[in-house]
């Protein structure tokens, strides 16, 4: 129980009590969303990309399989006009899961269990523990978009599962976000991959919690991976942002 109520304390400062960081968010996403625009935040987590888009005027289903997260986002959004909120994970299919959680760490919560293997290499998470399993149910988002409409932007937060949950997206979206670490780029090449064959994407990054575009210009998927991969790559993790021409 310290473990988790310690886990939520950290997420909760992380993401809702650094000053400037939602206006930060928010300046971001009005280069992607208008007010009424409906949005899938997929990994909600503690909700601080909830409060930044609901602040935008957005309608947003949000995602979250971790039941104290999902509690959390009832608690804060839970009477919020707009706010839809779903304790589910994503995948490419729909059915149950086992979730691997990190109670001291809820952050790094994931499904992908050769993600969690591969993270044992990386000096990043050398303190982090899954240390709880949970069983969870996983919708998909073709299935998201059957029930709610087709989303103007989706943001992807899942520990290693992104290419995952592309595989259940069978049409284009506007635009979208999905998660990077710098030692796991070969995630990055799956989700290019996938939205190539989807439409022509461009992309551009973010590095860490700064929530500004790093390019000046917006590039074609190899040339984010080489971006990403050079010698001037960025050392921390930060989302990739993907926008359909």
């Amino acid at each position: 129980m310290f473990d988790r109520a310690a886990g939520l304390a950290r997420s909760l400062a992380i993401y809702h009590a650094i000053p400037f960081r939602q206006r930060r968010l928010r300046r971001l996403y009005r280069g992607f969303v208008r007010s009424g625009d409906l949005v899938f935040d997929i990994g909600a987590h503690a909700g601080n990309h909830v409060r930044a888009l609901h602040a935008l005027g957005c309608r947003i289903v949000a995602l979250e399989p971790q039941p104290d997260f999902a509690r959390l986002l009832r608690l804060l959004f839970g009477r919020s006009p707009g706010v839809t909120i779903v304790e589910a994970a994503v995948s490419g299919r729909a059915g149950r899961a086992s979730l691997s959680i990190s109670e001291r760490t809820p952050t790094v919560t994931s499904l992908a269990d050769d993600w969690r293997t591969a993270r044992a290499a990386d000096d990043d998470f050398a303190a982090v523990q899954w240390n709880r399993q949970v069983e969870i149910d996983v919708t998909t988002v073709d299935a998201l978009i059957e029930r709610h409409g087709t989303p103007a932007f989706i943001k992807i937060d899942v520990e290693g599962s992104e290419p995952a949950v592309l595989a259940g997206l069978s049409h284009p979206a506007p635009a979208l976000a999905f998660e990077y670490l710098p030692r796991a780029i070969d995630r990055v090449e799956a989700c290019v991959d996938r939205l190539r064959a989807l439409g022509h994407y461009i992309y551009n990054w973010s590095a860490g919690e700064s929530y500004t575009l790093a390019s000046g210009n917006w590039l074609e998927g190899p040339a984010l991976l080489d971006a990403l991969r050079g010698p001037h790559a960025p050392q921390r993790s930060g989302d990739v942002y993907a926008r359909l021409i």
